[in-house]
C-alpha cells in the first residue's frame, strides 16, 4: 500500500541529494533513495564525473549500497525513490535488484531538455545487435558453451 506522504518525502530527500551533490560538483543532477518497511536503506546520487565510472547513476549507487546493507542481492519489499525517471540502464538494475516500485520526480523527458537525452539508447536496445550504432558480432565458442552446462550442473549454485 502506497502513502503519499512517505513518497513525497522520500523523493523530497532524493531530490535533495541531486541537489546537494550535484553543487559539490560530484556529478550530474540526480539522487536516488531506497526505502524499505519505512527505512531508508541507501541513498545514492550521480557520480560519473568525480568517480570516472559512467555506470555509477544515482539509482545504480543506491542499489549497490541497499544490497550491500542488506547483504542479499534482491531488494524484494523495497522502493526506489529518485529525482528523475531512471535511464534504461538504471531501470534495468531495479529490476534485477527486484524492487517493488519506482517514484520518480522528473521525467525523462525533462531530463533530455537539460543534455541527458536517452532517447538514442532506447531506440537502440530493440535493433537486432549487429544492426546497432555499437555492433555485437556473435562469436560462439565451445568453451563457453560449456561453461554454461557447468553452471546448469552446479549443485550449490545460487540462482538469480
Amino acid at each position: 500500500m502506497t502513502d503519499p506522504e512517505n513518497d513525497r518525502r522520500f523523493l523530497a530527500r532524493a531530490v535533495a541529494l541531486s541537489r546537494a551533490h550535484m553543487e559539490k560538483g560530484e556529478g550530474g543532477p540526480f539522487g536516488a533513495v531506497i526505502v524499505r518497511d519505512g527505512e531508508v536503506l541507501a541513498e545514492g546520487w550521480n557520480e560519473v564525473t568525480s568517480a570516472n565510472d559512467p555506470t555509477a547513476h544515482a539509482e545504480v549507487t543506491a542499489i549497490r549500497r541497499a544490497c550491500k546493507a542488506v547483504g542479499d542481492f534482491a531488494l524484494r519489499g523495497a522502493t526506489l525513490y529518485t529525482s528523475c525517471e531512471p535511464c534504461p540502464m538504471c531501470l534495468a538494475s531495479a529490476f534485477w535488484a527486484r524492487v517493488d516500485r519506482i517514484v520518480y520526480a522528473n521525467t525523462r523527458a525533462e531530463a533530455a531538455a537539460i543534455g541527458f537525452d536517452d532517447a538514442f539508447i532506447y531506440d537502440e536496445i530493440p535493433k537486432d545487435p549487429a544492426a546497432r550504432a555499437l555492433p555485437a558480432e556473435h562469436l560462439p565458442l565451445d568453451e563457453a558453451k560449456a561453461v554454461f552446462r557447468a553452471w546448469m550442473e552446479k549443485p550449490d549454485k545460487v540462482e538469480y
